[in-house]
């Protein structure tokens, strides 16, 4: 799974918005920065004057506040202090680590455990993680140790705390934390009385309200192995007060006498998986939701991923393997409506 701000950048296929443009017509203001290991945008459409470094300094603001609690780099986060925490020691959250751990939660019993949290060791041993990059694949014996360190199952939630119920289960949040960082930047911009915006971080959007044209926001989704300046564009989506997430798994492996490992790791066997599915697409209601449920379907057997997302309200996807023909696309019973011709 997506772990570490490095895998944040690298992991995931590019959706960029086609609003964007070089010089802002009035009404029509644009907020960018960094956050997360990656970049910021966001998209402003008012009929009111804005403050450009107004907006700038209250998203900025909120932005570190989410990063002092979720990050994994710092070592005074809330996160941090969690991982350092013993078995059996209930440990008092932050409002934002309580919300994004109830959309975690929530996934990791939807996807049987496709999404789990806590399999960082894993992700580090296979050289995805914080640790060097890997050339081989570890030993076998290494996999079975590292995947007695993790399991979303032990962590048990009272109310405002949560706690280990097995020594060495540590979390980390990187395959959900920027989906937050765009529904909190969402939360900010509604709460401050804006109708019409985008909000991007790193490719995880949310879109509300309408485009300068008074149009749904439109974004487009990169085909796989398509970038820089050979991008090109597998859909155009329209969204209007909806997220889109996309995970992908071709931007970072390693290949080992000619096998390809990817970073995507099954939490339950603990090796990459290898089911050809090489990016998903989810749109749902919230970014956390639909950055988390891309990752977990990346995991999960296509035709199992798309049953359940076919059983959810307001979720839709697109689901694409890689097949000796070439790719392969499969798409949730609702997707098709999101897609301008």
């Amino acid at each position: 799974m997506k772990t570490a701000s490095r895998c944040l950048v690298l992991c995931l296929v590019c959706i960029i918005s086609f609003c964007f443009t070089k010089t802002a017509p009035a009404g029509e203001y644009t907020i960018q920065g960094q956050t997360m290991g990656t970049f910021y945008t966001v998209k402003l459409v008012s009929a009111k004057k804005q403050s450009i470094a107004l907006w700038q300094k209250k998203i900025d603001t909120r932005l570190a506040q989410i990063n002092a609690g979720l990050s994994m780099y710092d070592p005074d986060s809330d996160l941090s202090r969690f991982n350092r925490t013993g078995a059996d020691q209930p440990f008092r959250m932050s409002r934002d680590f309580a919300r994004i751990m109830d959309t975690a939660a929530a996934v990791f019993t939807l996807t049987n455990g496709a999404w789990d949290g806590t399999v960082k060791p894993l992700v580090d041993l296979w050289g995805f993680g914080t640790r060097n990059p890997a050339d081989a694949p570890p030993d076998p014996a290494a996999v079975t140790q590292a995947l007695s360190l993790t399991g979303f199952q032990y962590l048990v939630r009272e109310n405002n705390h949560l706690t280990k119920t097995k020594p060495g289960i540590t979390l980390d949040l990187g395959s959900i934390a920027k989906g937050y960082g765009v529904d909190a930047i969402a939360r900010v911009l509604t709460l401050s009385g804006m109708d019409n915006f985008l909000v991007e971080i790193g490719g995880e959007l949310y879109g509300s309200g309408v485009n300068r044209h008074k149009k749904p926001w439109s974004v487009g989704i990169t085909n796989p192995l398509k970038t820089g300046s050979d991008v090109q564009f597998s859909k155009v989506i329209t969204l209007e007060n909806q997220a889109i997430a996309t995970s992908g798994d071709y931007r970072n492996f390693f290949e080992f006498r000619g096998r390809v490992y990817s970073h995507i790791i099954d939490p339950k066997t603990g090796f990459p998986v290898d089911n050809q599915v090489v990016s998903t697409s989810v749109i749902a209601g919230t970014c956390t939701f639909a950055d988390a449920l891309a990752t977990a379907l990346m995991v999960m057997d296509p035709a199992e991923g798309l049953a359940l997302v076919n059983r959810l309200e307001d979720v839709e996807c697109l689901i694409i393997q890689k097949k000796p023909a070439g790719f392969a696309e499969s798409v949730s019973q609702g997707f098709p409506t999101f897609v301008q011709p």
